[in-house]
């Protein structure tokens, strides 16, 4: 009896054959020529939902049905699961001896091979792979055994100095180049840190231990630095496929140029378009430089997209087009009929999260799942106000991708102030503020709160609690909140008295990583700016989704939630409607974006939004929004869309001008500028030989201060107003002289 075989578009799960697959029905042309190039470099751009990991899977079968041992294939993935998928998904293709391919993460692999070569970098087989707790201890001990921690001290914690060793190495820069360039806050403690990874390094050489990223940088050195080594590992694995390669940083484009080494029989397979990682150390260079880096590339493009209908790959395809490097490519799909994308000009932000609700509404009526629809945003804040719907109307949503802004700690700390303005008897709030006081513990804080538990006044309850050691600090409360309750002050200006008094206790209590957090108080500005009324921002800001609150877990149990995303969280998933929010000039792409990479990876990340929807995309900005001084500021259409013909979308929501090219008769949005910003000539950076003790400059992140001391030739100690003494850095600290 002959099995009947089925019909199924390339793209689909593998179906069950029970024999030999059959490349030419199962693979569209595209797919076919990738899978059956056999011999030297080869780079697959797989266009969004172009059947990536089919194209592979297929790939590893008909190399091994070619009659290559199995056990001379690596498969390289981003994640176990996608390894394990694709080799499994090879096995019911074929049979049983794609079990025998090795396939892994680069940091799997590499565990494998260091065991066996380790040795010439002078660790044994037996080596141990320390997890994060476990390094962050050890940067405790030697932070201890360096005196670098105790009473009294402000050195980084242990988890921002992991952080600072990691991000040095996955960005291939040197920590002191990190240092100054992202955590300039941290300048002063420099030579203590490069002290304390000296020392970390050797601690794990001497204890034959690893951590997560000694795995990528002991396989590079091994491969490089061992004699016969890097020959030996090409010679056992003669075919070498990669995933994501658009998603590789230096050390693994290294790796892989290393594993080709005499072969070259390497496949790399990505899509430059959603290169959109940088900030975890992504390189974007190793994917557009495969070619040259590997001569005699061969390069296919798969562009046939089995998820999307045309009309949003058109619109994801006009994105992309302007892109200043890529591979040109256009993707098409055999689901022609749909409707165009729409761009909806809202009149504020409260607009717009209503404007997105109730299309979300009407599509749920029409029967499509909560759960099958995203609302995709840039940053995490700017859901702010579409969260704050979603609770008034009882809809249930999941957030992936960040806290909510509300979530975080040092936005609760303002918002506790806050709560005890509108209501003094919120003993949780006052808790939390005495306990960020500086000699005030748990039981302190209690004796406290007893004292001033059920007074009519508890601002005057406060300065006869104040005693002792801590009556300045409650002193100095009693004080905030007498200026906080004088008439007339609106939201707005009880908050910036409010982050004067904060900031001080902000930096202590947050001296990590308090330049990042910073970044939060702008948009919380922003927001309260556009209320009159207190109650009503803390009545907002303690809305919750319903399944927040008591009995949440037999509530939401199987629930048909809808999905708030930030983008980089989306990627790689796919939902039936996309709605992107806020994409305003100067939101999307954010107005501090600088020309070149960073202007292109927004463009990318504009591109994987649009091209996560099946069949219907939404794309809203509002028109108005609040600045930080409680005034109305005007703003246009993304650049990215705002450049792209008018065939591609239809129009909703207000009078949208529009301007039209010379070249062509499409009317396009008119906005403020159509390509990476143009900064404004600044000026000359101070030169170490010109500065002189008295000096008025100006730092970029701590401000306008004077230069106290000149120390050696290439330091300076510099007094800030708001930061106090820095000792800087001068070819790194970017200081300015103020005339």
């Amino acid at each position: 009896m002959v099995a009947m075989q089925q019909t199924f578009f390339p793209g689909m799960e593998i179906p069950e054959q029970g024999g030999r697959p059959v490349y030419q029905a199962d693979l569209n042309e595209a797919q076919l020529a990738a899978v059956t190039y056999l011999d030297g470099p080869l780079l697959v751009i797989a266009g969004a939902g172009s059947g990536k990991t089919r194209t592979l899977v297929y790939r590893v079968a008909y190399l091994v049905e070619q009659g290559i041992d199995p056990g001379g294939i690596l498969l390289l993935t981003f994640t176990r699961k996608a390894a394990q998928e694709m080799l499994w998904r090879a096995g019911r293709l074929l049979d049983d001896t794609c079990k025998q391919v090795t396939g892994g993460t680069f940091h799997a692999v590499s565990n494998v091979l260091l065991r066996r070569y380790g040795r010439h970098l002078g660790y044994p087989p037996n080596f141990t792979i320390l997890d994060r707790s476990d390094a962050e201890g050890i940067v405790n001990l030697l932070k201890s055994s360096l005196s670098l921690s105790g009473a009294g001290k402000r050195f980084p914690t242990k988890r921002v100095i992991i952080n600072l060793f990691s991000k040095a190495i996955n960005r291939s820069v040197s920590l002191e180049d990190l240092v100054y360039d992202e955590y300039a806050h941290l300048s002063e403690y420099l030579e203590d840190l490069l002290s304390l990874l000296d020392h970390y390094v050797n601690f794990k050489l001497e204890h034959a231990l690893m951590d997560y990223d000694d795995l990528l940088v002991n396989w590079q050195r091994v491969m490089l630095e061992a004699p016969g080594v890097r020959e030996e590992i090409a010679a056992r694995y003669r075919h070498v496929l990669v995933d994501e390669y658009q998603d590789t940083n230096s050390i693994q484009g290294e790796i892989v140029r290393l594993l080709a080494a005499g072969h070259r029989n390497i496949m790399a397979v990505g899509d430059d378009s959603q290169s959109i990682y940088s900030f975890r150390g992504a390189n974007f260079r190793n994917i557009m430089e495969f070619p040259r880096i590997f001569p005699e590339t061969r390069i296919v493009k798969l562009e046939e997209n089995y998820r999307s209908t045309q009309p949003i790959l058109n619109l994801g395809n006009a994105i992309i087009s302007r892109a200043g490097e890529k591979y040109t490519k256009s993707l098409f799909s055999s689901i022609e009929e749909g409707d165009k994308p729409v761009i909806y000009e809202a009149r504020d932000s409260a607009d717009e999260a209503r404007y997105i609700l109730d299309r979300i509404s009407a599509r749920r009526a029409a029967g499509v799942a909560y759960s099958d629809m995203a609302v995709l945003f840039r940053s995490g804040f700017h859901s702010y106000k579409l969260e704050i719907e979603l609770g008034s109307r009882n809809m249930l949503f999941e957030k992936r991708g960040g806290l909510k802004l509300t979530e975080s700690a040092h936005i609760k700390d303002i918002l506790s102030f806050f709560r005890i303005l509108v209501n003094p008897q919120d003993n949780l709030a006052w808790n939390r503020l005495l306990l960020l006081q500086d000699k005030i513990g748990p039981k302190t804080a209690q004796n406290i709160l007893a004292g001033i538990k059920g007074a009519q006044d508890q601002v005057a309850a406060l300065r006869e609690a104040a005693r002792g050691r801590q009556a300045e600090v409650l002193h100095g409360l009693a004080d905030l909140f007498a200026s906080l309750h004088e008439p007339g002050l609106l939201p707005l200006a009880q908050f910036e008295r409010l982050r004067e008094y904060y900031q001080p206790l902000f930096e202590r209590v947050y001296h990590d990583d308090y330049p990042r957090r910073s970044k939060d108080f702008e948009q919380l500005q922003a927001i309260i700016s556009s209320y009159a009324d207190l109650q009503k921002f803390v009545d907002d800001t303690a809305l919750e989704p319903p399944e927040e609150g008591e009995g949440a877990d037999e509530r939401s149990a199987g629930a048909d939630r809808l999905v708030l995303s930030t983008i980089h969280s989306a990627k790689g998933l796919e939902w039936d409607t996309v709605f992107i929010m806020n994409l305003a000039d100067g939101h999307f792409p954010h107005a501090n974006t600088k020309p070149g990479e960073q202007w292109e990876e927004e463009r990318r990340l504009l591109y994987v939004a649009a091209t996560r929807a099946k069949r219907h995309l939404y794309c809203t900005y509002p028109r108005e929004t609040f600045s930080a001084d409680r005034t109305t500021q005007r703003t246009t259409l993304s650049s990215f869309l705002a450049e792209i013909p008018r065939e591609n979308y239809v129009r909703e929501g207000g009078h949208l001008s529009t301007v039209h090219s010379p070249a062509s008769s499409d009317g396009i949005f008119a906005v403020k500028r159509a390509g990476p910003p143009r900064h404004k000539a600044s000026a000359a950076m101070a030169a170490p030989d010109i500065l002189k003790e008295g000096m008025v400059v100006r730092h970029p992140f701590f401000g306008q201060g004077k230069v106290e001391k000149l120390v050696g030739t290439r330091s300076a100690d510099v007094v800030f107003s708001g930061h106090g003494r820095k000792r800087l850095h001068l070819d790194y600290a970017k200081l300015k002289i103020v005339d």
